[in-house]
């Protein structure tokens, strides 16, 4: 049987997300914790928080086993921190799913390679489709269950099936001084006239997510370079930020508001690819999909898979 391909990202959070769901036999799992483990060292190294014993080259070789069909492969790219280090990242890994034999390839961002009709399914984080793809509206966007709601059919394929329950939040952080009395929510905003600290590539999906009406009258401003953006939000008195516990936050004398939307890593589809991408053995892909998504705990309800 021919592999079911599907696009995943190169590293972080969405790749650990979708190797624990997929690595469901013993041996997989061995697999799917040596990548995650490889993984997370490059990543030390590449922040200097750790010593490498070898150049990357070397390393690089190190992780690869040519003899063995089900190990994991590697590539370097170039980081885009200061000197454009090299960082080694996934690359490649086939393992079997419900009895279905999954490629997983990395892509630096699935969601683009599936407009491009490179695969029928990925995994990426929900962010992207909301920064790429998604309406912006007067209204709030509310619930990542809109998403395929807001997406013009003449401009992509794509949708977003489910999600993997990863669940982190962008959410409305502020100082005490700014939000005086109030709740620090979407009614506050509402009200609210002058900075909100964000991060520049959230812009759409801030947009996006408290809508064009609540932004008058209000500009966003950025993080300085050598900012964390806790600090730089502490600054301004009010911004979004991507948080799980908020306590960093609180470090910087920061209350944490309204959870206004989740991120989280989704199954996506092209729904064309998807029609005509099973032929050989009908049914495949609704299995794979199936075990990705088996008992998720998610923000994002399930939607039928095209075609079924």
């Amino acid at each position: 049987m021919e592999p079911v391909t599907v696009a995943v990202p190169r590293k972080g959070r969405p790749l650990e997300a979708v190797l624990d769901r997929l690595a469901g036999r013993p041996e997989a799992r061995r697999v799917a914790d040596a990548v995650t483990e490889t993984l997370r060292r490059e990543k030390a190294i590449t922040k200097g928080r750790a010593t490498p014993s070898d150049d990357v080259y070397a390393r690089l070789a190190a992780y690869s086993d040519t003899s063995d069909p089900y190990a994991a492969d590697y590539t370097l790219v170039r980081d885009d921190r200061s000197g454009k280090p090299r960082r080694v990242v996934f690359d490649s890994l086939t393992m079997d799913v419900e009895g279905v034999p999954v490629r997983l390839v990395g892509r630096e961002e699935p969601f683009r390679a599936l407009r491009k009709h490179e695969f029928a399914l990925g995994f990426d984080s929900a962010d992207l489709v909301l920064e790429e793809v998604v309406a912006l509206r007067e209204d709030p966007l509310a619930s990542i269950e809109d998403v395929n709601d807001r997406i013009d059919p003449h401009d992509t394929d794509v949708r977003v099936v489910a999600g993997l329950g990863d669940t982190v939040y962008h959410t409305l952080l502020g100082t005490s001084d700014v939000r005086g009395a109030d709740d620090l929510d979407r009614s506050f905003l509402r009200g609210y006239e002058g900075p909100l600290c964000i991060s520049p590539r959230y812009e759409r999906l801030v947009e996006a997510v408290l809508g064009l009406d609540a932004l008058d009258g209000i500009e966003f401003v950025y993080p300085d370079a050598d900012a964390t953006e806790e600090a730089a939000i502490a600054d301004v008195g009010l911004g979004v930020y991507l948080t799980v516990t908020g306590s960093t936050a609180r470090e910087h004398g920061l209350d944490r508001g309204e959870r206004l939307f989740p991120s989280e890593t989704v199954l996506m589809e092209n729904l064309s690819e998807v029609a005509t991408s099973d032929r050989g053995d009908p049914g495949a892909l609704e299995r794979v999909r199936d075990a990705a998504l088996a008992d998720v705990d998610t923000e994002l309800s399930t939607a039928p898979l095209a075609g079924k």
